[in-house]
């Protein structure tokens, strides 16, 4: 949960080469599948996550939406944790996938998508809706070989340039 949080925030304020935007997402996510820990797998380089290792994000429900915290570790996995606190909402409710989430009281505001989840693997994919921002996002600090080579694939189908993706350490349990 951690790292979505991290990543939404990064997403908000991150500079970048943006893609061919992604079509709106069309896959119904249930909300109950976002709440709990997910940790960052990979991302396209953005200004606020440079030297991220060990991101993760949790997502706790609360009656207005989500209470999101975003965390990671500047530089190294030894490093203190720098954590950003959000709140997001559901901006879709036919698909559940489109969420806006908000920084610093309200001051900063990103929409996110969930471009594609397979929850019988543990991963989405999380993205802005230019192109411009995009994470992999996995329910285990790890993903299976297969399965996270699957996932990359899937990040190219969706028009990422899959050779700028950055895979940070993964956070420890």
């Amino acid at each position: 949960m951690r790292a979505l949080a991290t990543l939404a925030l990064a997403f908000a304020l991150i500079g970048g080469a943006a893609v061919a935007a992604p079509s709106a997402p069309t896959q119904k996510i249930e909300l109950s599948k976002m709440m709990g820990r997910w940790y960052e797998v990979a991302r396209l380089p953005n200004k606020i996550q440079t030297g991220c290792q060990g991101g993760t994000s949790d997502w706790q429900r609360v009656p207005d939406g989500f209470a999101v915290v975003q965390a990671c570790h500047k530089g190294s996995l030894s490093a203190p944790v720098t954590e950003w606190k959000a709140k997001a909402k559901v901006l879709d409710t036919s698909t559940n996938a489109r969420l806006q989430m908000t920084f610093f009281n309200g001051l900063v505001r990103q929409e996110y998508w969930v471009l594609d989840h397979r929850a019988d693997q543990g991963w989405l994919i999380l993205g802005t809706p230019g192109g411009r921002s995009v994470w992999l996002m996995s329910q285990r600090p790890t993903l299976p070989a297969g399965v996270k080579s699957q996932a990359v694939a899937r990040l190219k189908q969706l028009g990422y340039d899959t050779g700028r993706l950055e895979f940070p350490q993964p956070a420890r349990n």
